[in-house]
């Protein structure tokens, strides 16, 4: 069984590399929770449910969220009420959010919903959030303290960033199997995702951090930065903001106590020596994702620098 932490759109391109190239259903998720938010009185979960659409084949993919072909009737009508709209939700994912919410509301742990959306879905990888409990992100930015959601849609990514909150997280504990997954997996991978917005919240939650530590498999992380540049979404600002400095060698740093291999685009080719001084492995080779091609090959070659050996 292969791990994954995933969170974005990244995530869930290399994740469906992933599944192409082993049997989906030996891969285990932990997704990301932190930008989970509370929309029109629903429950969305934006960073799971872009893992469930891609592996479910029905993603937008122009948006890389959504379902693709969704229609927005609904939003249009609560707009003419005079209702924020900012957020936007297509009719046939209101379904999702719907579903979630009234199962939620009936006393089931968000873990046992995300199993019966992906089973509804035809998906065969197993997909854990990091926890059960509520563990949204909070951020303190030029404009003021901002819900995640709402530095990242309503106000485009726009404000600096100075501080990440991630005291719901750290307060909150590991949904059930996300531990035990990590001590028994054959390996874990670190998915291509913002390491502060969308890894850092699943790193808070107490346990897990630990537990990548102890877990005898190896851990692998692959770069979202490419040549100084997030290739999308905000990492590259959000590392450079908080005082990080916005490369590849700087999330190499993040994952350091952990991390046994790190896989460096072949634009970054000369910081191999920088991330090697750190105490762990560097692979070199192409991380963007353009194509189905270059998503398997990616993720092959991540599975070959988990098990040189193979």
């Amino acid at each position: 069984m292969i791990v994954v932490l995933a969170g974005g759109i990244g995530a869930a391109r290399f994740l469906e590399g992933l599944a192409a190239v082993m049997p989906p259903e030996q891969i285990t998720v932990i997704a990301n929770t932190g930008d989970d938010d509370e929309v029109h009185g629903l429950h969305v979960s934006p960073d799971v449910d872009t893992v469930l659409y891609t592996l479910a084949g029905v993603v937008d993919r122009g948006r890389g969220w959504g379902i693709g072909g969704d229609t927005f009737a609904c939003l249009d009508s609560l707009s003419s009420f005079g209702l924020e709209t900012w957020f936007r939700l297509g009719d046939r994912d209101l379904a999702t959010h719907l579903v979630r919410t009234e199962r939620l509301r009936q006393g089931a742990a968000l873990s046992a919903v995300i199993k019966e959306l992906r089973r509804q879905l035809g998906v065969r990888t197993r997909i854990l959030p990091m926890s059960d409990d509520p563990a949204r992100t909070l951020l303190r930015t030029a404009s003021g303290v901002l819900r995640f959601q709402e530095y990242f849609v309503k106000l485009r990514q726009e404000p600096e960033v100075l501080a990440a909150d991630f005291s719901e997280a750290a307060g909150g504990r590991p949904a059930p199997g996300v531990l035990d997954a990590i001590a028994q997996c054959d390996g874990v991978i670190v998915a291509p995702s913002n390491p502060i917005l969308s890894i850092g919240p699943i790193l808070a939650v107490p346990g897990i951090r630990k537990a990548l530590r102890a877990t005898p498999a190896r851990v692998a992380a692959v770069s979202p930065i490419v040549g100084g540049r997030a290739l999308k979404g905000p990492a590259a600002r959000n590392l450079a903001s908080l005082g990080l400095g916005a490369s590849a060698a700087s999330v190499a740093e993040l994952y350091r106590d952990f991390l046994d291999v790190f896989v460096l685009d072949q634009q970054d080719a000369s910081l191999r020596q920088e991330v090697e001084r750190k105490g762990m492995g560097a692979v070199v080779t192409q991380t963007v994702m353009s194509s189905a091609e270059t998503r398997q090959a990616l993720a092959q070659t991540v599975l070959e620098a988990l098990h040189p050996e193979r």
